[in-house]
């Protein structure tokens, strides 16, 4: 029986050999490796409280430890990259997205901004920024604070990226970025802001491409766990935006 949200078998089989506890790693082998990402799939999917988890899955507690330790090991950012190794690298979209935080989020090891959330006029929320390549697969992911400007966050977004073109929106229209996009050797194509004096070109018809960046985000949100933030860490908060950029690599 396949049970909703769980990998299929093609799947499966890309990520299997990235995993720790395979056979021939060092200590004791995790047999229930696909039934634990089955059952993170599930929390990411539903937006469930870890104490919902279905009995098949196995204890929730279990579950979530092993899921907190392998935040903090990196290894689902580690999966990640596996996958987006195999990015389409001619075009390099940027943007950022707000995600309102949940009361539930509060709580976490030091100050709101230490976990990336910000307080505005709508309420507490976290910025997400991220990258896309040409097809409009996730690459990379950057969290602020809700209040955090775009533009540092997108100079370490394109800090070692390549591509021949960068895209993105007026928000990201500054001298600096733009220097910055030409250093790396591609062509800036950001939309002018109205202010400007000097107007800079671009073209206009590869710029329509950045709705692919747009449509990521869209699908990253029919993740419940990723279009509101429940976790007090940054870190696991940032491990479920790995997990959804996951299933959409492996789609």
């Amino acid at each position: 029986m396949t049970r909703r949200h769980a990998l299929r078998d093609d799947q499966w089989d890309k990520i299997k050999d990235a995993l720790p506890g395979k056979e021939g790693d060092r200590g004791r082998t995790a047999a229930d490796n696909r039934l634990f990402i089955d059952a993170v799939m599930w929390i990411a999917k539903t937006g469930a409280p870890w104490r919902d988890l279905p009995e098949y899955y196995g204890k929730w507690a279990t579950v979530h430890k092993r899921f907190i330790r392998w935040s903090k090991n990196g290894v689902w950012q580690m999966i990640f990259n596996t996958l987006a190794v195999d990015a389409e690298t001619e075009w390099l979209m940027l943007d950022s997205t707000i995600v309102r935080a949940h009361q539930n989020a509060s709580g976490g090891e030091g100050a709101l901004s230490e976990q990336e959330i910000g307080k505005s006029r709508g309420g507490y929320s976290t910025k997400v920024h991220a990258t896309t390549d040409s097809l409009g697969c996730p690459t990379l992911f950057i969290l602020s604070p809700r209040n955090a400007s775009d533009h540092l966050s997108a100079l370490l977004l394109l800090d070692g990226q390549e591509a021949d073109c960068v895209i993105a929106d007026r928000g990201y229209d500054s001298n600096e970025i733009a220097a910055e996009v030409k250093k790396m050797g591609a062509e800036p194509v950001i939309q002018p802001r109205s202010h400007r004096n000097a107007p800079r070109e671009y073209d206009r018809y590869l710029y329509r491409e950045r709705n692919l960046i747009e449509r990521m985000f869209c699908r990253l949100k029919q993740f419940r766990r990723i279009a509101s933030r429940y976790d007090k860490l940054s870190s696991s908060y940032l491990s479920f935006l790995h997990i959804a950029s996951i299933s959409i690599w492996l789609a």
